[in-house]
């Protein structure tokens, strides 16, 4: 075969098998592990922000059977964790959006999801059942709907349910990241449970935040103020993570949010009410998600994005709102960017 000399003064190599098409010159170019920048340019430096994920919604109702039929299949301690992954559209697991992960996780009465740690950090919001809980480096953390409980990384952590009904719960962990960062592993303890105690109110160590007292802040303006946020901070007053975090809204029965645009990606979870939201993606495609409680929506980042809520049968009036977000990581590196519109 002929070999290329490259000559200093020159712009053509000394001999060279001339390609006949330019196919052919890049199929030259892949044999040498080589490729053309001009032919993906646009992608790697687009006019606009490009996330992969799609808009996408996981209606409650329409998930429930398939969760619970998942319950009579495999147990807790075969599945190591019993969850159905909240897979984008666009993507494939693990990518709810392009860096954050969700899914439904199942316990049943009795059962106990086997101890282990993860470098990658998890949240879980509390959806259904009573007595669940969570273990972590000791303490027995009780779940009630709309608590979150954090698994920082590298922390025991276990699961189980000493009520009589199932409980359900969404998990929010930062594994897309480790696609590019290959350094997420797990080890599983030698034991079903860490060993634990039953951490009393106060006592959890930063580890819990009741619903109830984000219902507080969110409520504390609610005669004067149709719309409030909240930001999920730990005890230093930070993100929950490094990666990803959490933040809590409330929209008032027959308004709209004040659109948003932020450099962050979310998956929002549904507390209470309905309505839906409005979605312009960074391409300027419009999108509507319907929603109720307990229904699970997934939005890119970089998208416009706003809030109505309306009345339904049996609602207190106000809708409520939770979003796992990407916003530390974002910050971090700084490439936060907000816009109100």
């Amino acid at each position: 075969s002929e070999r290329t000399t490259y000559h200093p003064n020159s712009f053509q190599p000394s001999t060279m098998a001339e390609s006949t098409s330019l196919d052919e010159f890049y199929f030259t170019l892949s044999s040498q592990n080589v490729a053309p920048l001009w032919t993906v340019l646009d992608k790697m430096v687009p006019p606009i922000p490009n996330p992969s994920a799609a808009v996408c919604a996981w209606p409650y109702a329409s998930l429930r059977p398939a969760l619970l039929r998942s319950g009579s299949l495999i147990t807790a301690s075969d599945a190591e964790r019993r969850v159905l992954m909240l897979t984008n559209p666009n993507m494939t697991a693990p990518y709810t959006t392009d860096t954050i992960y969700a899914g439904l996780q199942l316990i049943l009465p009795g059962e106990t999801a086997p101890a282990h740690r993860h470098v990658a950090f998890a949240l879980r919001f509390i959806i259904e059942g009573e007595r669940g809980f969570t273990a972590v480096e000791g303490k027995k953390l009780m779940m009630e709907r709309g608590d979150v409980i954090l698994t920082p990384s590298w922390h025991w952590h276990d699961h189980g349910s000493e009520g009589e009904g199932p409980m359900v719960w969404l998990d929010g962990l930062d594994l897309p990241v480790y696609r590019f960062l290959p350094v997420n592993f797990a080890e599983n303890y030698s034991e079903a449970r860490y060993p634990s105690v039953l951490a009393e109110e106060g006592q959890d160590g930063g580890l819990k935040y009741p619903w109830k007292r984000v219902a507080e802040a969110l409520d504390a303006n609610r005669a004067s103020e149709p719309y409030a946020r909240l930001e999920y901070r730990n005890a230093e007053g930070g993100h929950l993570s490094r990666t990803i975090s959490a933040q809590a809204e409330r929209v008032r029965v027959g308004t709209t949010s004040k659109g948003v645009r932020e450099m962050v990606s979310f998956v929002y979870h549904v507390y209470e009410g309905r309505g839906s939201t409005r979605i312009v993606t960074p391409d300027g495609k419009e999108e509507t998600v319907s929603w109720e409680a307990r229904d699970t929506f997934s939005i890119p980042a970089w998208s416009l994005v706003r809030h109505t809520a309306i009345a339904g049968e049996g609602d207190r009036g106000d809708a409520y709102l939770f979003a796992v977000n990407d916003r530390p990581m974002i910050e971090a590196l700084g490439l936060y960017r907000r816009e109100v519109l």
